[in-house]
């Protein structure tokens, strides 16, 4: 489902926020409070359901390739660029090590970027960066 800014949208699922307190405050504003942490949040649930209003949809953001994939380009270029000039052993044994490394690969291509939305809570709370699979429309 594609979220647009002024949707309303409900939680599809309950969540559990945990994690440390910081000011809201924009980094441009005044970067020391930025990254200050204000405290500890043991945890706050929310439950499926609480509806609220889109504010803004952020660009599709590609997802962070993993070691097991980097290693796997990695080791693919060393075989194209230089595969030809290995001895037989070693060439067999990169070969292999590549396979293991392929369902990462494909797993890595055939994921969508990742869509992620500020939404504003009706009980006040606001969720941004929040993927939005979170939530479905009312």
């Amino acid at each position: 489902m594609a979220l647009t800014a002024g949707l309303r949208v409900k939680l599809a699922a309950d969540l559990r926020l945990a994690g440390s307190v910081v000011p809201a405050v924009p980094a441009a504003e005044d970067p020391a409070a930025a990254d200050a942490i204000v405290g500890s949040l043991g945890s706050l649930l929310l439950a499926s359901g609480t509806e609220g209003t889109v504010e803004r949809v952020d660009e599709p953001q590609p997802q962070q390739p993993s070691h097991e994939v980097r290693e796997y380009v990695r080791l693919t270029s060393l075989l194209e660029d230089f595969g030809h000039q290995m001895p037989p052993a070693s060439r067999k044994q990169l070969e292999e090590q590549i396979a293991t490394l392929e369902p990462d690969w494909i797993a890595h291509r055939e994921q969508k970027p990742r869509v992620t939305v500020r939404v504003r809570l009706d009980n006040g709370f606001v969720l941004d960066g929040t993927p939005e699979d979170v939530f479905t429309s009312v």
